[in-house]
């Protein structure tokens, strides 16, 4: 992420900082982020905040019991110094033990919060991501994703605790301590904790906006590490196949090194400011001892009220203190959630509209109507395409590479939307339809099938999760993949590993076949879903897709144009354009692209039959 640079605003007052700077545009904007979950647990918050309160009033009550405590005791008679002492001591234990009770019951009512906060937005990040469309997920770096919202969660409960018991309670102790100091006692008190706080937040605000770029940098290297680590690790065997290892270490290391030089000027500048804090919060504390003293020895003051100023200045710097290392924690907090909240922020660009209707569950009539798409402007992939697929027939797409073949079942799944014309499904634009309700519809077999790191039976089961084992079995038969499945040890609970790389690309796209059998939609659309299959089992199968597709409307996108002979229709595609239509015997018998196709295929054919 670029860093962002605080910019100091015209018109500053006194040391020139604003509210603006202490939470900028960006901060506020993942504050608000945060509220939703706070408010989702208003009675638990309240009786945290009460006890909060309850707390902080006890830790005030303290030092006047402690004060109470030396007074009586520096004037007391021999025959009282047994009797109210004690009972002051015993309150004021009492006191201390129950700033630890109301303390801990405060964490645990409020420990229930952080974790269905946590719960809560990782869930809602799930789903949203899992909203976003096919061009964002093409284009995301899943290593740096999965980083960020690792932190982003964290974060999130970060700043609930800080700001409900860190900033809250620190203010209200603060302030309660210079009502009672201005109160009871000189006001030269109250003014040396304002102008020691004035000056000491000042700096360290001044400071940790300073700061804010290391944590920032140090968050963007730590996020492309990961991203390379993750990646190599994805693509091991191509890692391997190329003897990159150093490559990919080296790479990795160049960020880590950038991580580490971000992290040592985070900790150096952190050292600064700690420094710098301590010397306030040591020249406040001094500066009152200093007057309480000498007012003691001027018998102004009593030896209680020495002990008291003391406590009282403890109480107040020691957070103080405590406030510096809290609005740190805030800003690498905000920092670290800001990029969750850029993810939540970003929007689909395809939608439901409003008035969306759900995709009856029959067969279905597809019309591409004088389509245009394309996924950059100055690159057209579909130029005027225009194409009916009746109920119950069978329609293949073929073409050279790059004709655009894949992209009409994204655009008829509607992973993006068209830029011209329209794909209607029974006479309904698909930008009229509920997603959920087309893609229920549609089976699909992908050319590249990615598997799920667990069972066969989990990865199978996917296409229909409420299938029965034995329907399971039923498609997988279907598929050609029952010998295979009943030659492994484990059969079904055979675990396929991280994107099936366990299985061959014939074993997978095997088990795509049978996952798009199990769904039993209402139309299917294989992408050359025989790609990975040698010429037998391909020929098995193809037959069990012609009895799956059987009185189905069938879309077929296919290479192997020997595997689409008996469509009622071929559609062949060349640079984004519809360039020929018909049979296979009739394209034959026009001599033109398709034919052309169909003989370099049969002579590849040849000589792989006599090798």
């Amino acid at each position: 992420m670029a860093e962002i640079a605080e910019k100091p605003t015209e018109g500053a007052v006194g040391t020139g900082l604003r509210l603006g700077r202490l939470l900028g545009e960006r901060d506020l904007r993942v504050l608000a982020s945060v509220l939703p979950f706070l408010l989702e647990f208003r009675f638990r918050v309240a009786i945290s905040v009460t006890l909060l309160l309850v707390s902080t009033g006890t830790s005030l009550l303290v030092p006047w019991l402690l004060k109470l405590i030396v007074d009586h005791l520096d004037t007391a008679q021999m025959g009282s110094v047994l009797t109210v002492p004690i009972a002051l001591l015993l309150a004021y234990g009492f006191a201390r033990f129950g700033i630890t009770v109301f303390g801990e019951l405060r964490n645990a009512l409020f420990g229930t919060v952080t974790v269905r906060a946590m719960r809560r937005v990782s869930l809602k990040v799930l789903a949203h991501l899992h909203g976003l469309d096919l061009e964002y997920h093409l284009s995301r770096r899943t290593g740096g994703v999965s980083r960020d919202l690792d932190r982003g969660v964290n974060g999130i409960t970060e700043l609930m605790r800080i700001l409900v018991f860190s900033i809250f309670p620190t203010l209200l102790q603060i302030g309660g301590i210079t009502i009672i100091l201005l109160a009871n006692y000189d006001g030269a008190y109250a003014a040396i904790v304002g102008v020691a706080a004035v000056v000491y937040i000042a700096f360290t605000l001044r400071v940790t906006e300073w700061r804010t770029q290391f944590i920032r940098r140090s968050n963007d290297a730590n996020s492309r590490a990961n991203t390379r680590a993750i990646d190599s690790l994805i693509n091991y065997e191509t890692v391997k196949y190329f003897g990159n290892e150093a490559l990919e270490q080296d790479a990795y290391d160049q960020d880590l090194a950038e991580w580490e030089r971000w992290r040592a000027r985070n900790r150096y500048s952190l050292a600064f400011l700690n420094c710098g804090q301590a010397l306030f919060v040591t020249v406040g504390m001094l500066a009152m001892m200093i007057l309480a003293a000498r007012q003691v020895v001027s018998g102004d003051m009593t030896l209680g009220d020495l002990v008291l100023i003391n406590a009282f200045s403890m109480q107040v710097f020691a957070p103080l203190n405590a406030l510096g290392g809290v609005y740190r924690q805030l800003k690498r907090a905000l920092t670290d959630v800001e990029r969750m909240v850029d993810i939540l922020d970003r929007r689909s660009q395809v939608v439901d509209a409003a008035n969306a209707l759900p995709l009856e569950h029959c067969d279905a009539r597809i019309e591409f109507d004088r389509v245009d798409f394309a996924y950059h402007a100055e690159r057209p992939i579909l130029r005027d395409v225009s194409f009916v697929v009746e109920p119950g027939q069978k329609v293949a797409l073929v073409g050279p590479s790059g004709a655009g073949k894949s992209t009409v079942a994204r655009l008829l799944y509607r992973f993006y939307d068209v830029d011209g014309g329209a794909v209607s499904i029974n006479g309904h634009d698909v930008r009229e339809l509920k997603q959920d309700s087309l893609r229920a519809g549609i089976g699909v077999v992908p050319q590249d099938a990615v598997l799920f790191n667990d069972t066969l039976m989990h990865n199978l089961r996917y296409g229909r999760p409420d299938a029965t084992d034995e329907d399971v079995r039923e498609a997988a038969a279907l598929a050609h993949l029952d010998e295979f499945i009943a030659g492994l040890p484990a059969g079904y609970d055979t675990t396929v590993g991280e994107r099936g790389l366990k299985l061959s690309g014939g074993e997978k796209q095997r088990i795509a076949i049978a996952r798009a059998i199990l769904k039993q939609p209402a139309f299917m659309l294989f992408d050359e879903a025989t790609s990975s299959l040698d010429s037998n089992t391909e020929q098995a199968i193809l037959a069990a897709l012609a009895e799956v597709a059987e009185n189905r409307t069938t879309v077929v996108i296919a290479h192997r144009l020997s595997t689409v002979q008996d469509a009622d229709l071929i559609i062949v595609l060349d640079e984004g354009a519809v360039r020929e239509r018909g049979t296979h015997d009739e394209l034959l018998a026009r001599e033109g692209l398709y034919a052309e196709l169909w003989a370099i295929q049969q002579r590849g054919g040849e000589v792989e039959h006599a090798a």
